[in-house]
């Protein structure tokens, strides 16, 4: 499948896109030129040379603040989207075959959960918890489940009465050997698809939350948390929340690029392109002249 999605120019741009963010995560950090959290006298300073994007209300360095807030805002997108998939792909596909009343208690739950307001629910638990992101992305990852619950439980009822899984099953196979070997394989590419969904959700809603103040308290800078503290300065730097918007924007706009990648690679519609890469390729070589001497 990773073959099959870095052959589409969509799924090359969208892993070189998150492959950057990835390493903004990991260096960023180790990048930033300054203390983000060191204040001076140059408050709201225009881009210079010490100051690429300028300076914040306190004085602080925006860039510096940018690069050592992307690794929480990566990290919670990452919490949101493990979470949301361990809590709901395992359920959703045991509950076609641990009986029905593992599937009533498991579907009532997970239309419980739809039903909650994810924001209100994160502010209620954190209020119990306490202020930080770990609670607040475990949280709202349980609130995010159902769809991976529901992609799981789809892609598992359309391979479940398939020949060979109840032969397995007669054969007397268990069931966990029958996920493993069979049903995994074709669950892997809708959960995929919903894993790389999830992750741009993820970075909504760290940014939502971060710019409320919620999961991560200023001043420890966040994408969310610098757009939160540019908007009340807009009439001295307008352009400020620019930059923090366009890398949450690009970031979301990559991971739902990579899911329709993903997409267009799995199954029939995945089948149905390699072959006409093949069928172009043949028809590339037959009609390619032979050079001098009857010798390709």
């Amino acid at each position: 499948m990773v073959r099959r999605v870095l052959a589409l120019t969509s799924g090359r741009i969208a892993v070189a896109v998150l492959v950057a963010v990835a390493l903004l995560a990991l260096l960023g950090p180790l990048l930033a030129p300054q203390n983000p959290l060191a204040t001076s006298d140059h408050t709201l300073a225009a881009a210079s040379g010490a100051h690429w994007l300028g300076t914040d209300y306190l004085g602080r360095d925006v860039l510096s603040r940018l690069l050592d807030g992307s690794r929480v805002s990566v990290l919670g997108a990452l919490e949101v989207a493990l979470t949301a998939l361990a809590i709901g792909a395992v359920p959703g596909i045991l509950s076609v075959y641990l009986g029905r009343a593992f599937e009533w208690i498991t579907l009532r739950l997970a239309d419980t959960l739809v039903a909650l307001p994810f924001l209100l629910f994160a502010v209620a638990v954190i209020a119990l918890l306490g202020n930080g992101l770990t609670q607040a992305m475990l949280v709202t990852g349980a609130l995010v489940s159902p769809l991976f619950y529901r992609v799981a439980r789809a892609a598992t009822l359309s391979v479940a009465r398939s020949p060979y899984v109840e032969a397995a099953l007669i054969s007397g196979a268990s069931i966990g050997w029958v996920v493993r070997r069979h049903v995994w394989a074709k669950v892997l590419p809708p959960i995929a698809v919903a894993l790389a969904q999830t992750i741009g959700v993820g970075f909504v809603i760290v940014s939502s939350l971060t710019f409320l103040g919620i999961g991560v308290q200023p001043p420890a800078p966040t994408w969310g948390g610098l757009l939160a503290s540019d908007l009340g300065y807009l009439s001295h730097q307008p352009w400020a929340p620019v930059v923090p918007a366009l890398l949450i924007m690009v970031t979301v706009w990559a991971c739902n690029l990579l899911a329709d990648a993903i997409r267009d690679v799995s199954g029939e519609a995945g089948r149905a392109l390699v072959n006409n890469r093949k069928a172009r390729a043949n028809r590339r070589r037959d009609a390619d002249p032979a050079p001098v001497g009857g010798v390709r």
